[in-house]
């Protein structure tokens, strides 16, 4: 197991992370709208590969046990179910939204680690729970109330189905964290995502238009030093204490969602995102009574990183 070593700096660099993954947010849009979620994603996921293989022949290249390599596959599985979800509300509803809507994900975690990993869930998780909810029905109404039209509703759909699916995968997260090295999950979980999208590809794939190809270059960089930075984070500092590093990135998704695309924050949408940042944060706030497997210990309160999507 590796032990916590420095907190600031497991924190800055979980900050930095989130922050790059948030930038990444914005070249997916902006390719998705281009290309469709299909291909935006095959070719992203494909780059972040390339250098997702630099990155763990620098870290050594040792080669993952068999324990390790069976949670390479199923958070693959799992991230590139999601990823499409994701990608695909993203380009239907504004950032910002979209990123509110994905913080239910580390409260449904915690729900499902009492479900999967017998984790003791009391009081408060359930009325955070229950706070969380009201606030993503605070998001639905200003959606309805901006009349986005049918395509946003499904938009948001895809989301929420994207962090249930997200919340599964924060209990493998945290459990790989500990058996496999930061430069490995990021070239793996990328490797492995564009292998089950290229299933597909026979009947979906087409090579992008010149033009895009910067942005497929950059967002796979931005993704692969994301990943890299966020494994090596939380392989050194506690997920409860690293947690409010994700709430950063509703700034940053407000922000390049204006200056990029236009996008106006609604009144519901801050109103929505501030209900289940509280509910977060006093969720996350929680102490475990008994002495945790080191394993599975803090998996409960990782906050919903898009280290999920490579």
């Amino acid at each position: 197991m590796n032990r916590p070593l420095s907190p600031a700096l497991a924190f800055a660099v979980a900050a930095a992370g989130i922050g790059l993954f948030a930038i990444m947010d914005a070249f997916m849009k902006s390719l998705t709208l281009a290309l469709g979620v299909y291909n935006a994603l095959i070719w992203r996921t494909g780059m972040s590969a390339l250098f997702g293989f630099g990155a763990w022949a620098a870290s050594g290249a040792r080669r993952p046990t068999r324990r390790g390599m069976r949670l390479h596959l199923i958070r693959g599985a799992l991230t590139a179910a999601m990823a499409l979800l994701f990608f695909w509300g993203l380009a239907h509803v504004p950032m910002a939204q979209a990123i509110t809507l994905s913080y239910i994900a580390p409260l449904l975690a915690l729900l499902m680690g009492a479900l999967f990993l017998h984790e003791r869930v009391g009081r408060r998780v359930a009325g955070a729970s229950l706070a969380a909810f009201a606030g993503v029905l605070v998001v639905l109404a200003g959606q309805s109330q901006a009349a986005l039209g049918p395509a946003a509703l499904k938009g948001a759909l895809a989301v929420l189905g994207s962090a249930l699916l997200y919340a599964v995968n924060l209990v493998v997260a945290r459990i790989q964290s500990q058996a496999a090295d930061p430069g490995g999950i990021a070239f793996f979980q990328s490797a492995i995502v564009t292998a089950v999208l290229a299933l597909g590809a026979p009947w979906l794939l087409a090579v992008p238009e010149a033009a895009q190809w910067w942005k497929i270059v950059v967002g796979g960089l931005l993704a692969t030093v994301s990943l890299f930075l966020l494994g090596w984070a939380y392989a050194h500092g506690e997920a409860g204490y690293l947690a409010t590093t994700e709430y950063t990135s509703f700034v940053y998704a407000a922000t390049l969602g204006y200056a990029v695309f236009g996008e106006r924050l609604s009144p519901y949408t801050l109103a929505g995102a501030a209900i289940i940042i509280a509910a977060c944060l006093y969720a996350a706030r929680r102490r475990n009574t008994a002495p945790a497997d080191p394993m599975t210990e803090g998996t409960g309160s990782q906050p919903a990183s898009h280290s999920a999507y490579p």
